[in-house]
């Protein structure tokens, strides 16, 4: 039995010389086998995960689509660039072309009839200057001379600057040529050249106006102007002494002696700020800031459509509606109060109109409402647009709404009147009103913001509507599908 073993183990089986080595290489050949039928079968099904570099056959269709995402992205970026980034250049590119539609009036009361020699010399400039004599194209105000009696007291002129009838006003004052003769006459010491021309601005209805345009360019104007009559008026002078008696000339010299003033500037000008940008960090919330209100509505929205997505299947529609309106103006109230806390510690002066306390307030719920209308206006279109595009409409969004804010829209071409009815001018006169004390539109203001808030408790409930239909339908078409299968 042993050697009949041994003859066995010795034999050759299928031609292979030893029984097993045989059994381990079919063992093998099974594995391998095994293996290539795995590789076969993830070859049919698709790309293996983690397996491939970039430029493999394998996941061709899968680079395609990827270079397909981005080059989309890149034209919808270039064409949202060109049609929104163009609106912003082009709010501020012809701005200097404008400066004609800033408004201003001159008031003469030198003399009981206007008819001091200074007065008419201001007058006469002015209205060349409103003509664009003297001055490059369009670099200048348009003037209009007054009646004295219009407004009948320098208060009056002032109201009207800030109640935003103009932009300036020129002022040149009772009896200024003839207090100036006075004062040399008799040698009053105490004779401020200053005193016979007043000019009204109004730097808080908009610093980049009155600091490039309205005040630069009256200053040129009055200091031309002044420069030019204080050298006709002094040549006169001295060429009346000359030709009179000798006692004359010497009671002028002590007059002069004692009012060098009056011979060294005759006349002058004092310019009023009525209402001073008093912080530089007031441009925070006058633009900048309001940016950032678009920005944390927009971030509400983008949370808001992750978390709804868990639930809103399973809910009604009035209660699918409800929930997209009301939950994110509830969430408002914390962020708007937060947004509006931020500022106290670097003084923006919320007591300027108001007490401190009720204009802080009053500015929160300016906040709030202009965070309402812009949020909710995120949330409307993100049931059109979905996630995947709503970022374009973040993009015109804070573009068409900023273009109107940072310069007047009298100085933009008119296409950007459409900004008078856009949340963040809107805003931003609100917050100018309150901080600065400027012209109070507050009605108007909250009147608009309520407007976009209640154009967006409309549209949410629409779009919703649409939307929610549209689902229902594939939704019965899928179980529809499944029973047929069934």
């Amino acid at each position: 039995m042993d050697s009949s073993r041994n003859s066995i183990a010795g034999t050759t089986v299928d031609g292979h010389p030893n029984e097993d080595t045989y059994i381990k290489k079919e063992q093998t050949r099974g594995e391998l086998g095994h293996r290539m039928a795995e590789d076969e079968v993830q070859a049919s099904t698709g790309p293996r995960k983690f397996q491939h570099g970039f430029w493999d056959a394998e996941v061709a269709h899968l680079r395609k689509m990827y270079f397909t995402i981005l080059g989309m992205t890149v034209v919808l970026l270039v064409v949202a660039m060109w049609i929104f980034f163009s609106m912003y250049w082009g709010s501020l590119g012809e701005t200097a072309q404008h400066v004609p539609n800033l408004k201003g009036y001159v008031i003469n009361r030198d003399g009981s009839a206007g008819e001091g020699l200074l007065g008419q010399a201001i007058v006469a400039a002015f209205e060349a200057n409103s003509r664009g004599e003297g001055v490059p194209e369009k670099q200048h105000l348009t003037w209009t001379v007054l009646d004295s009696s219009y407004l009948a007291s320098n208060e009056d002129v002032a109201h009207a600057v800030v109640e935003e009838e103009v932009w300036a006003a020129v002022v040149v004052n009772s009896d200024a040529t003839s207090i100036l003769t006075s004062a040399r006459s008799s040698g009053n010491s105490s004779y401020d050249p200053r005193t016979a021309i007043t000019f009204y601005y109004n730097q808080g209805r908009n610093e980049i106006a009155a600091n490039s345009f309205v005040v630069p360019y009256t200053n040129a104007l009055l200091q031309s102007t002044l420069s030019a009559f204080n050298a006709k008026t002094n040549a006169q002078y001295f060429a009346s002494l000359a030709k009179g008696a000798e006692g004359t000339r010497q009671e002028a010299a002590v007059a002069i002696s004692q009012a060098p003033q009056t011979v060294s500037q005759p006349f002058g000008y004092q310019a009023v700020n009525l209402r001073p940008y008093t912080k530089t960090a007031s441009q925070a919330v006058l633009l900048v800031g309001q940016i950032y209100i678009i920005i944390l509505g927009f971030i509400i929205t983008m949370t808001h459509d992750f978390a709804r997505g868990i639930i809103s299947p399973f809910l009604r529609f009035t209660s699918y509606a409800r929930m997209r309106v009301l939950v994110p103006l509830v969430i408002y109230i914390p962020l708007s109060f937060s947004y509006a806390m931020v500022n106290l510690p670097f003084k923006i002066t919320f007591d300027a109109k108001y007490s401190y306390a009720g204009g802080f307030f009053l500015f929160w719920v300016f906040v709030y409402l202009g965070m309402a209308g812009l949020g909710l206006a995120t949330e409307a279109m993100i049931t059109l647009l979905t996630p995947r595009f709503i970022a374009y409409f973040l993009i015109a969004l804070i573009i068409s709404n900023v273009s109107v804010a940072s310069v007047p829209i009298v100085l933009q071409p008119s296409f950007y009147r459409y900004g008078y009815g856009f949340p963040v001018f809107n805003l931003s006169q609100a917050v100018r009103t309150i901080i600065f004390n400027t012209k109070d539109r507050l009605g108007l203001n909250a009147g608009v913001l309520l407007a976009w808030v209640v154009l967006s408790v409309i549209t949410v409930p629409l779009f919703t509507w649409l939307m929610r239909r549209k689902d229902e339908q594939a939704e019965k078409q899928k179980n529809a599908e499944q029973k047929v299968a069934v």
